[in-house]
């Protein structure tokens, strides 16, 4: 019987998974380089951790299941709860900030497209303990590093969410929340009809639709004009001067919702070319998760890259490492492995392990395209040597097996 594999998930061929490993290790280097350190957190978690942040409704999204316990359980399907519940669970005595990162696979029930998987990976990255903009700041810049270190032209969209929220203080939370979601689908046709269903002023009816529409280096003094001197228009100043800092290039958009109640200031977006409609390769912005979870009010800003949408664009292929085949015959077995075994310190070495004679041998590193073939014959055994052939060049030398090791890696 023929398994294929479960819908909305993908096979890594060997030539993707070293794609994939290159720009992760890109990536990696870049939040090593920022002070970042890497966490791990388990593949699945109680169900009430994604219920208590995101509502009861996020059920029907997720792969979740009772273990043998009869308790309730379910494959994660992101990562900034866990973070926020392995901070309250063994981080808490840590000094602030900590400044963390992650790169795992998240699961999610939903109908795949293109683009879009049950298993998808997420790397992220969270600074736990800050409420200053510098922290804002630095989270924007690095995303925008880790998305120019990969070769990917993003476009940064920049919002704070308290400007819009200052607007709507009057509404009650539901009310807000619905709100918040319109604007971030960005449906003006819906978000207007829901501000006249629920009879909000002609006030707040104006600033809203006025706010999500500004955009442009005037942006901050239109809303100052809408809404006058409020704190979250400092603030927001204050990040923009601290982004020019960093040389990053940024456009204002306080249509920025992000469709979570958890967000509570700024909040960015990177767009990318090359992906169609859903071209968003990453989000994030400044929350407020760890009371919830039973820790302190303890401030937190972070965002998720989507790296599955990042490998559909991304050009960047890793260079080929030099490899050779060490090729031996029935006498010089043991000989070759050696050999093989001394070459492995150095470099990717393939020995047969088929018993193929010494022409299927030869044949065989000619068709997975080997670099060179260290020969181990019986000559070449009693004279303390190799035989090096450069496969491109056709090319014979024989040499003591240092010698052929530094002529492979010149």
């Amino acid at each position: 019987m023929k398994i294929s594999k479960p819908r909305g998930t993908r096979d890594f061929l060997p030539e993707e998974t070293t794609r994939r490993r290159h720009v992760e290790n890109i990536m990696r280097q870049v939040v090593n380089n920022w002070g970042y350190h890497e966490i791990i957190t388990p593949t699945f978690e109680k169900l009430d951790l994604f219920t208590l942040k995101s509502g009861e409704g996020v059920v029907g999204e997720l792969y979740n299941f009772m273990d043998k316990g009869n308790r309730e359980m379910t494959l994660r399907p992101e990562l900034t709860a866990p973070v926020m519940r392995m901070y309250v669970n063994g981080l808490q005595a840590n000094p602030r900030p900590l400044k963390l990162f992650y790169f795992e696979n998240c699961f999610r029930y939903e109908r795949p497209q293109k683009g879009r998987y049950r298993e998808f990976w997420q790397f992220g990255v969270e600074v736990i303990g800050s409420k200053l903009t510098d922290a804002d700041a630095e989270i924007i810049a690095l995303a925008s590093e880790m998305i120019r270190a990969v070769g990917i032209q993003g476009d940064l969209h920049v919002g704070h969410l308290g400007i819009i929220r200052h607007v709507l203080r009057d509404l009650g939370s539901e009310e807000q929340t619905k709100i918040m979601r319109l604007v971030d689908k960005k449906d003006d046709s819906g978000l207007e009809d829901y501000l006249e269903e629920i009879h909000a002023s002609a006030e707040i009816r104006r600033n809203v639709l006025e706010l999500i529409c500004l955009s442009g280096e005037d942006a901050v003094l239109k809303a100052r004009q809408i809404i006058g001197d409020i704190e979250e228009l400092d603030h927001f100043e204050e990040l923009l001067t601290l982004l020019a800092a960093y040389g990053v290039n940024y456009n204002i958009d306080f249509g920025i919702a992000r469709g979570l109640d958890y967000y509570t200031g700024m909040v960015f977006e990177i767009y990318a070319e090359g992906l169609g409609a859903q071209n968003q390769v990453c989000g994030g912005g400044s929350y407020q998760l760890i009371q919830l979870f039973g820790g302190g009010d303890v401030p937190s800003t972070g965002f998720g890259l989507g790296f599955d949408r990042i490998m559909e664009i991304c050009k960047i292929e890793p260079d080929r490492a030099v490899n050779a085949v060490v090729i031996a015959t029935d006498e010089t077995r043991t000989d070759a492995i050696r050999v093989a075994t001394a070459m492995r310190e150095t470099i990717p070495v393939y020995l047969d392990i088929m018993k193929r004679n010494f022409k299927a041998q030869l044949s065989y590193a000619n068709n997975m395209n080997a670099d060179f073939a260290v020969i181990v014959g019986k000559r070449e055994v009693e004279a303390g040597q190799v035989t090096l052939k450069d496969m491109h060049s056709g090319e014979q030398t024989q040499l003591t097996l240092e010698e052929a090791i530094r002529q492979i890696t010149l």
